[in-house]
């Protein structure tokens, strides 16, 4: 059913009705700035009950303090049900090590032991993987991992397409595979024209140097844990405009 997905023109791309979505892009463990661009967000919503979060993965590896954020986007989820927290190919490779260490010791060189420290588990190079991976489910805390195993693929919204990487072109939306959602990068990117999808897909995992606008498409991904810069996309009505908030 690719017609509902692929079509050859569409309209000016627009949020739901009366709403005002901000879309965050990947956090990898970087608590300051994940607070500063709260507080932005904050600010520029102010009371507005229309105001929803979108956030698009990969909280974890990499930055310092991986438990820090994942305690913080818990105490948002908390304050607002309605937020959306999408799954990152770092949180997948982060569940495919708990699971089976032995097959998945790459995550290690991805950020991996970056989050070991966070939890205060073993990150010596030298510890065996299955030590190491028991010792990150034992310190891990029972509602962080809920979190990561609840963690949505996409979210659709009006015009607009919520994923953590992007999709296979060609592919209905119900055709995609999780690793394509996840992990996808050159192929979305250079998608042919008649192969885009009618939504705007909005997505992180590239890091760019400043949030992309391609129109098909959004990059918010704007590398924080080594730029110290973390974006967001303000999406409402036909209109989109970023923040980028630094610790």
């Amino acid at each position: 059913m690719l017609e509902k997905l692929f079509k050859k023109s569409r309209k000016s791309a627009a949020a739901p009705e009366g709403a005002r979505i901000y879309a965050v892009g990947d956090i990898h463990g970087c608590l300051p700035e994940l607070n500063a661009l709260m507080a932005a967000i904050e600010a520029d919503a102010g009371a507005d009950a229309r105001a929803q979060l979108v956030f698009l993965g990969d909280y974890v590896d990499r930055g310092p303090d991986v438990k820090g954020v994942i305690d913080r986007l818990l105490h948002i989820q908390n304050e607002r049900p309605e937020t959306i927290f999408l799954k990152g190919n770092h949180e997948a490779a982060m569940l495919a090590f708990l699971a089976a260490p032995e097959d998945m010791t790459g995550w290690l060189d991805w950020g991996g032991r970056e989050t070991l420290k966070s939890y205060g588990a073993p990150h010596d190079p030298k510890t065996p993987h299955v030590e190491a991976a028991g010792a990150l489910a034992a310190a891990m805390p029972r509602a962080h991992l809920d979190f990561f195993r609840s963690l949505q693929l996409y979210h659709e919204a009006e015009d607009y397409l919520f994923v953590h990487a992007g999709l296979r072109p060609g592919r209905a939306l119900a055709e995609q595979n999780e690793e394509d959602l996840l992990w996808i990068r050159k192929a979305f990117h250079n998608t042919a024209a008649h192969e885009r999808p009618n939504r705007v897909v909005v997505h992180g995992h590239q890091p760019y140097d400043r949030p992309l606008d391609k129109g098909w498409r959004i990059g918010v991904d704007t590398g924080v844990y080594y730029s110290g810069q973390l974006s967001a996309v303000v999406l409402e009505g036909e209109t989109r405009r970023f923040i980028t908030a630094s610790a």
